[in-house]
């Protein structure tokens, strides 16, 4: 049986901590709780869990918030994943924590199953994003990013580019083939051969790739 993950959920309101708790599945365990910067920064260090679920606009520290928290805990993220957890979709919110560090950022708007999808995604090793707030961060990194990798991006066609960036972002086959305006039968033929072409076996990997090449 797999291990739960363990989690600390930091947030300064106790309410909705109380309820993103109720509604995290079974497989996250949470083990601890935080409401302020330094609050987060001590728990984190004292229990190094798998995974933070943490809100971006926090009381304390040097007013930097989330992004603080992540900086905070820099020797542990090697072990430790942040995931923001914000009503804020704002690019500014959303590209300072990934900066710092965080893995992904999801919006209070989503489920508790899918945090607790996201939450999965993270502890595995892969980025978990609410659709749309992931074109920030390739906005902000995306440029550089892609020279580096230009020998891997030229396997692919123009279209599988898109494809390919929409699906590492966290989009649904159904949401790419709606924003591309295609069948997702065809957004089907061509995840499988961008995967081909990448030599990777999965949209996981996918997003991991996109990552590892900070092109995500």
């Amino acid at each position: 049986m797999t291990s739960p993950i363990r989690t600390v959920v930091v947030d300064d309101h106790a309410i909705f901590r109380s309820g993103l708790k109720a509604d995290l599945d079974a497989r996250i365990e949470v083990v601890g709780e935080a409401a302020t910067v330094e609050g987060a920064i001590e728990a984190i260090h004292a229990l190094a869990p798998d995974v933070v679920l943490l809100d971006v606009h926090l009381p304390g520290g040097r007013g930097g918030g989330g992004a603080e928290v992540v900086a905070g805990c820099a020797a542990l993220l090697g072990r430790t994943r942040f995931l923001a957890l914000s009503v804020s979709d704002s690019a500014e919110d959303v590209v300072t924590v990934i900066r710092a560090g965080a893995r992904g950022y999801v919006t209070k708007a989503i489920s508790g199953a899918e945090i607790s999808d996201a939450v999965a995604r993270v502890a595995g090793g892969d980025a978990a994003f609410s659709p749309r707030l992931a074109g920030f961060v390739l906005d902000a990194f995306g440029t550089a990013a892609v020279a580096s990798v230009d020998d891997e991006l030229d396997k692919l066609s123009a279209r599988e580019l898109e494809v390919m960036r929409l699906i590492a972002r966290g989009y649904s086959y159904k949401e790419v083939a709606k924003e591309l305006f295609i069948s997702i039968k065809t957004v089907e033929t061509h995840v499988s051969a961008v995967l081909r072409k990448l030599q990777l076996s999965s949209r996981h990997e996918l997003t991991r790739w996109a990552v590892d090449r900070r092109i995500l």
